[in-house]
């Protein structure tokens, strides 16, 4: 026995659901990963991220390099980054970016909130 479980469907027979389908990928990969993202310089060092808040508590950072060749902190420990996720310098930086106001972080909204 075949079997013909897939993860998502190919919609092949709908040519207009396959495009539908690839026009929202692409808004969502534009949503997800270029608006709204600003540039931070870290403090220390001058490298520059760009960062997107979705919260006070989320963060996104893209590195427009690799860390370990841009940042003297990962470059220090060898290229290696162990568990950490980014410089502690760079969130300094950031932290410090949306104290200023510089980096703008939306309201939080209760979970369950309309509106």
């Amino acid at each position: 026995m075949t079997s013909t479980w897939a993860k998502a469907p190919s919609y092949a027979d709908s040519p207009a659901r396959v495009e539908a389908v690839r026009a929202q990928t692409a808004a969502d990969q534009h949503n997800y990963l270029e608006q709204g993202l600003q540039e931070v310089q870290c403090r220390a060092c001058g490298t520059c991220v760009l960062v997107q808040k979705n919260s006070f508590k989320h963060t996104s950072i893209q590195w427009q390099g690799n860390p370990a060749e841009v940042c003297p902190e990962f470059t220090a420990a060898g290229g290696r980054a162990g568990s950490r996720q980014t410089c502690p310098r760079m969130l300094s930086s950031i932290q410090h970016a949306v104290m200023e106001g510089i980096l703008e972080v939306p309201e939080d909204r209760p979970t369950g909130s309309a509106g």
